[in-house]
């Protein structure tokens, strides 16, 4: 069975920096093709400079995964520029924290729409693509949030742990066709906790990062791992956290 990472053509979400940007530039110097997405294109375009400058191989589209069209037309982009989709990597994400009581709906909608709805247009983009090919990999990054449930993080939460069922159900009807890996980060050092608008806990969280928090490299090491495994081993599910972290 064919394994490894060179020349794979690999999708990233959420690609600006942080986890995804941490992904793109391991994966290219693995020998990926990679293909960026995310609202900051002038980020977008460093990171694909630094990727090309090392030698890699690197496109970028500037979207937003709340529309679906966006996405679909990153998956397009790959294809169109490389020939073929072989990893779709959904990482962009966004928390907003607050007591249910505090009814934050606003940050409920607009978590459901990045966390679970931008997944799912990933999905929805990437599927056709595989299902024409006879295989394919999708990675979705989920939380450690959706393992241990705390006050304030019960939508968050929600939209994390709807993604790994969505995920474990889209496994299973694969039947070997295409694979399926949920990597759950837990503190990382990036930039996700300067959107959360509750002043409070972004202040808590941001402490506790800076702490504890492990390098978005860390993530990036464990996806690479779930790609590089031969076609017919799926990595199911993996958990990555510093080991201080409760």
């Amino acid at each position: 069975m064919k394994s490894g990472i060179k020349d794979k053509v690999i999708v990233i979400t959420g690609a600006s920096s942080g986890i995804g940007k941490a992904a793109a530039e391991l994966l290219a110097a693995q020998g990926a093709k990679v293909v960026l997405g995310a609202r900051r294109a002038e980020r977008l375009r460093t990171v694909v400079k630094t990727i090309e400058q090392n030698g890699g191989e690197a496109a970028y589209l500037e979207i937003d995964v709340t529309r679906r069209e966006d996405v679909a037309k990153l998956t397009a982009l790959a294809v169109e520029r490389f020939g073929k989709l072989d990893v779709l990597i959904n990482n962009a994400g966004i928390s907003q924290l607050y007591k249910m009581e505090e009814l934050d709906v606003e940050g409920w909608e607009q978590m459901i729409d990045v966390n679970l709805k931008g997944t799912l247009y990933g999905i929805a983009a990437a599927l056709p693509v595989f299902k024409e090919q006879g295989s394919g990999h999708f990675i979705n990054v989920i939380s450690t949030a959706g393992i241990s449930i705390v006050p304030t993080m019960g939508v968050y939460a929600g939209t994390k742990n709807a993604v790994r069922t969505i995920g474990e159900a889209l496994r299973q009807e694969s039947q070997g066709r295409w694979r399926v890996t949920g990597i759950s980060p837990g503190y990382v050092a990036t930039e996700f906790a300067s959107n959360i608008r509750n002043e409070a806990i972004r202040n808590t969280i941001q402490q506790n990062a800076d702490q504890m928090a492990i390098p978005a490299d860390a993530i990036a090491r464990a996806i690479a791992y779930a790609i590089e495994q031969p076609d017919n081993v799926d990595v199911g599910d993996m958990v990555i956290r510093p080991s201080v972290q409760a």
